[in-house]
């Protein structure tokens, strides 16, 4: 099978094509002209509302997305400590979610004066991850489709989160994506409900919200929130390294971004192993390759997990593939399996505790399954 002789994207990534010179579409910047709308979009947005004054319709001036990793973390304790910021700290219980995270999360309710909310539906998002997990898609897929099951639960809450500020009159909600996540994130609030439906359909849909979506389609624009993503300020120098030193150095960050998880992040390889054949960080692995090829001399941090320059990315990729694979199908030493993926993760840049910690994770992987009901296909049931 080719391979991307830039990124390494194998040709059957969904969503590129590759040209008779042997680099994919993404290298080629094809699909730049959908990524700059987006981008001029988000990038108007953010201007307006650091522009903005506080609310008239209430005490908070924006809903804030917490999760408790580095990203959220570093942007509220500035929102709130720097910029004066009347914040609602929302965050959907995610009933995957590390215990790192809730760390962080306790850490955070503690030190910085934000109005802390709690969200949850456990029923109801295990349900959109089964459906998810238990679908086979359609080939040859689109772009993202091997990360379809982490973008679905991730709009589930977004778009609970917009109807949270639509009830309350909250005009902006800050989404802490990192600068490359930005570029392939809808901004729109309608556009975001119209891909929920194209995922899911209109009776799950429905199903899922209790019928209140079409309350935000057909709203005024002024009444709707607008989304709001403040790493598009420092997408130059962003540096995942010194933001979480500083969390740190303040208290507010008790882990490695490694261990600041969802703990489904295990079976979302699997997904994307065996659906697409790649790991689910690929495209990650590959816009730092693209980066680093391009200005070889410049040490380059502008992505949420970094890779290092001299590991074998396409070799990490095949020996993590067949660990899970053997892992879902019960087959294999566990013992050694943890040790294999303990020397995959330090290779990676992992400290040896956080490597032992997700590796963990990736053993635990059929009983995650299990609790989800998703049937691991080669592999038996989930159970």
């Amino acid at each position: 099978m080719r391979m991307c002789t830039v990124c390494a994207l194998k040709e059957n990534h969904p969503g590129i094509r590759f040209g008779d010179d042997g680099v994919c579409s993404l290298c080629t910047l094809d699909v730049a002209g959908d990524l700059m709308e987006n981008f001029t979009y988000t990038k108007r947005v953010f201007e307006e509302f650091t522009r903005s004054g506080p609310n008239p319709h209430g005490d908070h001036d924006c809903l804030f997305m917490y999760s408790g990793g580095k990203d959220s973390t570093y942007m509220l304790d500035k929102f709130v400590n720097e910029h004066g910021k009347r914040v609602l700290c929302y965050t959907f219980d995610v009933p995957f979610e590390s215990v790192h995270a809730a760390e962080n999360i306790r850490l955070a309710r503690e030190r910085i004066a934000a109005t802390f909310v709690l969200d949850s539906d456990d029923d109801t998002i295990k349900a959109v991850m089964r459906e998810v997990f238990n679908r086979t898609p359609a080939k040859p897929g689109t772009y993202l489709d091997e990360k379809l099951p982490c973008v679905s639960c991730r709009t589930f809450f977004v778009i609970r989160a917009i109807l949270h500020a639509f009830r309350h009159r909250i005009p902006y909600i800050v989404l802490c994506a990192d600068p490359q996540q930005i570029l392939t994130m809808e901004s729109d609030v309608r556009e975001v409900v119209r891909g929920f439906y194209r995922t899911f359909g209109r009776r799950l849909a429905d199903e899922f919200f209790r019928g209140e979506l079409e309350r935000l389609l057909f709203a005024d624009d002024d009444e709707l929130p607008r989304i709001v993503f403040p790493f598009i300020a420092m997408r130059y120098a962003y540096d995942p390294d010194r933001i979480v030193a500083e969390l740190k150095e303040k208290g507010l960050y008790a882990s490695s971004p490694l261990e600041t998880h969802c703990t489904l992040f295990p079976l979302l390889n699997y997904y994307s192993f065996l659906n697409w054949d790649c790991m689910f960080y690929k495209l990650n692995a590959a816009s730092h390759r693209r980066a680093v090829r391009r200005d070889e001399n410049r040490h380059r941090s502008t992505f949420g997990i970094a890779f290092p320059r001299a590991v074998d990315l396409p070799a990490v990729e095949e020996r993590l593939k067949r660990v899970v694979l053997d892992i879902a199908g019960s087959r294999g030493e566990p013992a050694a399996q943890e040790r294999e993926l303990i020397e995959l993760f330090t290779q990676l840049d992992a400290t040896e505790d956080a490597a032992r910690f997700v590796a963990r994770q990736f053993l635990d992987l059929r009983e995650t399954a299990a609790d989800l009901g998703v049937v691991l296909r080669g592999g038996g049931a989930g159970a």
